[in-house]
């Protein structure tokens, strides 16, 4: 199977769990059964519903739970696990019991639910979009169990020496003599649950008790590294590295375009320099985005563990939220950039994601429409990766109690549930805005703008980034706490000046133009005509080196002027040409 055929345009993700963007089922109730909530299916990703996607200006989707992980859920062939470890009715889509099949509850034909994949996959790329799928290498369900893998392939476990703690060929850590008792009742259900020896759980939990707030629905993979000393043994090969390696190249024959691999610094980073290579041998487009929470570790796991990109929450998505809510001076987007100057266009960036809290719900701005500022400088600060959440392009703002996940602000990732936003949105299957709300039919607007700009303008898709607010300190015509302003450039060609308010009132911003930027990109001085690229406005610049440039900014809002260089240029060649002409008749 061919990957899609996508050039080398900045990638726009699109993170959906299936399982929920589609369900349409009304009146679900919290913890509710399959039966009672209904599903997503695969085959809901019409070609509508994929333009609809792609109108935003994404060329790739992340489908989030396609493996089959544990649920208390009962399927023809397929028995539930112990609920007693299985996080809410549906499971956690990273507790996974069968790396080699596909979640049974997506699929309309149980039997043929590997077939609804490939015709998904397939669907996608006919509409020019690439496929991401989950890689969780840190960690399975409590009970794994695989009935769907080639031939000769070997559980997880299967030959473990469950009498050592560790051992470089097990794949789990074992707590010896030791019986798993978490800190709360495992007898429920009418099924109690009983593991020994316990097995370490998959958050670094070294215990036989883990707590409510463990990751107690999951045990923790091997991969040679010995806890109680700190050694590694990665000569022989682990066994857990050769399984993982055989999953990866079964999935990639899939044709899926790349892996978004799950807590990447809690497995060995030996690990990824050893395997990546190895799969891209064979598939050599293919792309691994690693979750990372440690910038310390960013370069490492780009260079030396051969990640295409990293998610960058720790640096700039934390700093937007602290901005968004804790009074956190917009000037700290400076430091951000300079975390990963060289390595800017290889992090992926992103204001939602299945583990954090939606960027309209109480807990972040409590209003999806003043994304703008937050949306303008997370796409367009670098030519990386920019992702969103389904559904974050009208604004879902997780006002519903759905069962295990409770009123977090948050979309369960562990419940059976139907949302209104996406229901309106499907609108039977129709995926248009005619159900949508006028703000909601707004945003959309707003999302698709801004994320198709990150490909249709040159400046913002490989261009530099020259930042401004060095010089604007001090600057009583622009107040560092509430504005961030920087430039984009491809140089003689063209610029694009960016002005982002994260206040709540408009702002007449004096903004000063160093007069290295105009040396860098070939600025030109005097008046310019410009346009707005957010609203398509035409605007008129007076640049000067080391002098303020006037831009007005909507509270909430941003600016995104971009001007021409290349005619201008061409105008001085042509006036240079000119006078070259004239001067000897004047003598």
């Amino acid at each position: 199977m061919k990957t899609a055929n996508i050039d080398n345009s900045r990638l726009i993700v699109y993170q959906t769990l299936p399982r929920l963007l589609s369900n349409d089922r009304e009146g679900c109730v919290a913890s509710g059964s399959l039966e009672a909530n209904g599903s997503g299916k695969l085959n809901d990703y019409t070609p509508r519903l994929l333009d609809s996607i792609k109108e935003l200006g994404v060329n790739c989707i992340w489908f989030t739970g396609i493996i089959e992980h544990a649920t208390k859920t009962d399927f023809p062939g397929i028995p539930s696990d112990n609920p007693n470890v299985v996080k809410g009715e549906a499971g956690s889509p990273y507790a996974i019991r069968d790396y080699y099949d596909v979640n049974p509850c997506l699929a309309e034909n149980i039997g043929r639910r590997m077939e609804e994949f490939e015709a998904l996959v397939g669907r996608c790329h006919s509409r020019g979009l690439k496929v991401l799928i989950d890689f969780v290498p840190n960690h399975t369900a409590r009970v794994y169990h695989s009935d769907s893998a080639p031939e000769g392939t070997e559980d997880f476990g299967a030959h473990d020496d469950i009498g050592m703690m560790f051992a470089p060929m097990n794949n789990y850590y074992y707590l010896t003599r030791q019986q798993f008792a978490p800190h709360f009742p495992i007898d429920g259900y009418g099924r109690p649950y009983r593991e020994f020896p316990a097995k370490a759980t998959g958050n670094d939990c070294f215990s036989a008790f883990p707590g409510v707030n463990d990751w107690y629905e999951t045990v923790k993979l091997n991969y040679g590294h010995d806890y109680l000393d700190h050694s590694d043994h990665f000569d022989p090969v682990p066994d857990t590295w050769n399984k993982m390696l055989s999953i990866l190249e079964y999935w990639a024959g899939k044709g899926v375009d790349g892996f978004r691999c799950d807590m990447v610094f809690m497995v060995p980073l030996a690990f990824w320099n050893w395997v990546i290579p190895r799969v891209k041998r064979n598939h050599p487009d293919l792309i691994f985005i690693g979750e990372i929470y440690d910038v310390g570790l960013y370069r490492p796991f780009l260079d030396y563990g051969c990640f295409d990109y990293l998610y960058d929450k720790v640096n700039l998505y934390d700093t937007l939220v602290g901005i968004e809510c804790h009074n956190t001076s917009a000037a700290r987007l400076t430091g951000c950039w300079q975390t990963v100057d060289g390595i800017g266009e290889r992090m992926l960036n992103f204001l939602e994601n299945h583990d954090e809290v939606r960027f309209g719900s109480r807990a972040y701005a409590g209003n999806p429409a003043y994304v703008i500022p937050s949306l303008v400088v997370s796409s367009m600060m670098t030519s990386g990766p920019m992702m969103i959440y389904f559904a974050q392009e009208i604004g879902e703002s997780a006002t519903d109690n759905e069962g295990f996940a409770g009123d977090n602000c948050r979309t369960t990732i562990f419940d059976y549930w139907s949302y209104d936003t996406m229901r309106r949105w499907n609108n039977s299957g129709r995926w248009d805005d005619t159900l949508l709300t006028e703000q909601e039919r707004w945003l959309r607007k707003v999302y698709a703008r801004v994320l198709t700009l990150c490909n249709s303008c040159k400046s913002l898709r490989e261009g530099d980034f020259f930042d401004l607010m060095y010089v604007n300190l001090r600057n009583p015509g622009l107040d560092p706490n509430s504005i961030f302003a920087f430039i984009r450039y491809v140089k003689g060609e063209e610029a694009v000046l960016v002005v982002a308010n994260f206040g709540h009132e408009d702002a007449d911003v004096r903004v000063t133009l160093p007069r290295l930027v105009f040396d860098m990109a070939e600025l030109p001085e005097g008046d310019v005509r410009g346009v707005d690229l957010l609203t398509d406005d035409p605007a008129a610049l007076t640049l000067a080196a080391d002098g303020e440039t006037l831009v007005s900014v909507g509270g909430k809002n941003a600016v995104a002027i971009r001007f021409q260089l290349a005619d201008r240029q061409t105008m001085k060649q042509n006036t240079d040409k000119i006078n070259n002409q004239i001067k000897p008749i004047a003598k």
